[in-house]
């Protein structure tokens, strides 16, 4: 069993904790896994399905409710084989782990928004991010790994 004291943890340390078990949930499902060296495009992993189907996949963490974000310039959500895998880290517990298809951010909502940053004093680059809160969690539900990747898997299937 894993400590589950995510306080130990730095950030970067959660970070990579999180694209571990991303990776491993991935592999338990007879799926390959190819790590990246370089981390320049956004891109944490790359997961070959049974048909020979290759789907990118960038890893988010979190402690708890807050916000995360993909910068626009590395998250391609016209990419249809682009997904963000979201691990939500809570004391005592193994993390949350949402799969996310980039399709998602195609009508933004309170859960799923689309910052653009270009008002007038806004230095920020444009991005996509999403909402974590315990008021919004019905529409995250919907995208649960254990929900996500049978549809994941029959999609690779056609």
């Amino acid at each position: 069993m894993p400590n589950m004291n995510w306080a130990v943890l730095n950030s970067l340390q959660l970070g990579k904790y999180a694209e571990y078990f991303a990776k491993m949930e991935f592999a338990s499902y007879g799926l390959e896994v190819f790590s990246s060296e370089v981390d320049d495009r956004g891109i944490d992993f790359i997961v070959k399905d049974t048909k020979g189907r290759f789907s990118e996949i960038q890893v988010k963490s979190l402690r708890g409710t807050g916000y995360v974000f993909a910068q626009k310039s590395k998250f391609d959500i016209s990419n249809p084989n682009l997904y963000m895998a979201l691990l939500i880290f809570k004391d005592g517990q193994l993390p949350e782990f949402f799969l996310i298809p980039s399709q998602a951010w195609e009508a933004p909502n309170e859960v799923f928004v689309d910052r653009n940053y270009d008002k007038p004093g806004q230095t920020s680059k444009p991005e996509y991010g999403i909402n974590i809160s315990i008021k919004n969690d019905d529409i995250l539900e919907t995208f649960k790994f254990e929900k996500t990747i049978q549809d994941f898997l029959a999609s690779s299937v056609n």
